[in-house]
């Protein structure tokens, strides 16, 4: 339930193109639908935040996902689901072939509203490294099922910097830039002296031992001597795509 389907709603009711049993109807799910035992789907957010509900798949089953999804089937927005595995994408494959699973980004999703491919507004995600790919498509895929143009710029780390500066153009026009590093997490502070846009860097996972699970990455970009760049978790695109989205679009 989005600003305009509610206006929709409202607005057919108050002319009366619809009665007040259908228009009741229509919202018996609002602001909140229970599935089970196990759920309750916060139909609201997107009116409140921008930003539809979205699935996080890690520690659900799998009929628990398709339950879920099922049920947001039912309107007519765009769905994110995040860290699915195949078990859940098995699961819930059959519901619609409008849904979609990328195993690199572990995401299902139905597209909503498509930006522009020439909308002058785009977020950059830039990835340091082919390893960082999941993380990075995880951020891209959530702005654009959010609505937006998001322009990949991969393999662009700091151990081929000239690989960077070549693509420099298409982040520097961005509005928004998303910065995945993992090993010592370089690439933000990088960026950071280079660009006159924000930043939000995206520590990984993905390094030797003393990587500590993505932890030098995160530390490293705390203390960036790049000022102004905003740092999300350890492996958090989504929560950087949400932010780079809700930037894009001030």
């Amino acid at each position: 339930m989005n600003r305009a389907t509610l206006t929709k709603i409202l607005e057919s009711y108050r002319h009366g193109k619809t009665n007040l049993a259908a228009a009741l109807e229509e919202l018996k799910d609002f602001p909140a639908a229970k599935l089970g035992n196990f759920a309750q789907l916060d139909l609201h957010r997107e009116l409140r935040t921008g930003h539809p509900e979205v699935i996080y798949c890690a520690g659900k089953t799998p009929q628990q996902v398709r339950s879920i999804l099922e049920r947001l089937l039912a309107g007519k927005g765009a769905i994110l689901a995040t860290r699915a595995n195949a078990e859940h994408w098995d699961a819930a494959k059959s519901l619609s072939p409008t849904l979609a699973y990328d195993p690199i980004s572990r995401t299902i999703i139905r597209r909503g509203k498509t930006a522009s491919k020439n909308s002058k507004k785009y977020i950059a995600v830039v990835a340091a490294g082919t390893s960082d790919l999941p993380v990075a498509e995880e951020a891209a895929i959530t702005a654009e099922v959010f609505g937006n143009r998001v322009e990949r710029v991969f393999d662009v780390g700091v151990a081929g910097l000239h690989r960077l500066m070549n693509r420099l153009d298409v982040i520097r026009n961005a509005r928004c830039i998303v910065a995945v590093a993992g090993m010592e997490g370089a690439l933000p502070s990088v960026l950071g002296g280079l660009v006159d846009k924000p930043i939000i860097a995206v520590p990984t996972s993905i390094g030797y031992g003393a990587n500590f699970g993505g932890l030098s990455a995160l530390l490293a970009m705390l203390n960036s001597c790049a000022p102004g760049i905003s740092v999300v978790n350890i492996d958090n695109g989504f929560g950087a795509g949400t932010a780079a989205s809700t930037i894009n679009r001030l």
